[in-house]
């Protein structure tokens, strides 16, 4: 075979090693790009356009570009979004069935409490308020354009909140109910079954209002909500036996606040577009939980533990956002 045959011959391969290269390498590229561009979204950085450049495509850059900010596939979303809803779910169910089956003990209840306090303050001020406030600045909401709304839709679900739990429900608080006598009366213990139906609602919409912005940000939320869901569901079911219910009502009670997580984290993602929304009244709900149903029950306690365990939540939820360099 002469040189020019052999060149010949060769050339039709060419064509394929190099396209083979060529999309391995783009592959890759693209691999390692994606990664750069998830841990720059979280560090709250953009790339320059020198550094957008080496993007391997320019259409697989562009899109690349605008899903550092979105979650993974839809389908993973759901199944992430089922699984923490059902948890926290199932710690109202947990609480409620300890109360009902008197297998608890005060003491521990007290932790999860002061914990719980700490961890939902620093969430809704490191974290929810914040991004609500880039929500608004993205221009994301239809109903308000400038970031003060965010405030004030803060302030609303504080008073949303405190409207159900304490004007409807005129004795409350979280923990085992012993005032037998100022809550004698059934519908005393349905009034507060319906305030804090309203709020177990917000902790759904909350986690999953979390889960449209970031994985993180759900992440963090749920770990919130779950610290103060064992309390709710002692609350809810002490309720209904100091009112003089059945331990069957005491359970279905804390059943019910199960259920209506569940649905408000389905309210949320059946209606993803009013996140710039749901999230600041989110954020207003778990400051008035923290700081007005928890935070009152910790002053009670005699000595500092139970106030140091406040500070606790509040350095864990500060020590999982350097963790994560988020």
């Amino acid at each position: 075979m002469t040189s020019g045959d052999r060149r010949g011959s060769a050339a039709p391969g060419r064509p394929r090693a190099r396209t083979a290269r060529k999309s391995w390498s783009a592959a890759a590229c693209r691999l390692l790009f994606d990664e750069a561009c998830l841990a720059r979204s979280r560090a709250g950085l953009k790339f320059t356009a020198r550094e957008a450049s080496f993007a391997p495509e320019k259409q697989w850059q562009a899109t690349a570009l605008q899903e550092t900010e979105i979650m993974p596939p839809e389908t993973t979303r759901l199944a992430v979004g089922l699984l923490l809803g059902s948890t926290a779910a199932g710690a109202n169910v947990l609480g409620g069935s300890l109360v009902a089956h008197r297998q608890w003990s005060r003491r521990y209840l007290k932790y999860f409490i002061a914990l719980g306090a700490g961890f939902m303050l620093a969430t809704a001020v490191v974290e929810m308020i914040p991004e609500s406030l880039k929500l608004r600045g993205d221009g994301e909401s239809f109903l308000f354009h400038d970031t003060s709304s965010v405030f004030l839709l803060v302030l609303a679900g504080y008073f949303v909140v405190h409207f159900f739990e304490h004007t409807l429900a005129p004795h409350f608080h979280f923990g085992e109910e012993t005032h037998h006598e100022e809550i004698s009366h059934a519908h005393a213990s349905y009034a507060a079954l319906l305030g804090l139906g309203i709020h177990t609602f917000f902790d759904g919409v909350a986690i999953a209002s979390g889960l449209l912005v970031s994985t993180w940000l759900g992440g963090v939320i749920f770990v919130a909500v779950f610290l103060h869901k064992l309390p709710e569901g002692f609350t809810v079911a002490s309720l209904m036996l100091a009112s003089g219910q059945s331990r069957r009502a005491a359970f279905v009670s804390s059943a019910i606040l199960g259920g209506t997580t569940l649905l408000g984290m389905a309210f949320m993602l059946l209606l993803r577009g009013t996140v710039g929304i749901a999230l600041p009244l989110s954020a207003g709900v778990t400051l008035y939980v923290a700081a007005s149903d928890l935070i009152p029950e910790v002053n009670h306690e005699p000595g500092i533990g139970m106030a140091l365990l406040v500070f606790l939540g509040v350095a864990i939820m500060l020590g999982l956002k350097a963790l994560f360099n988020v």
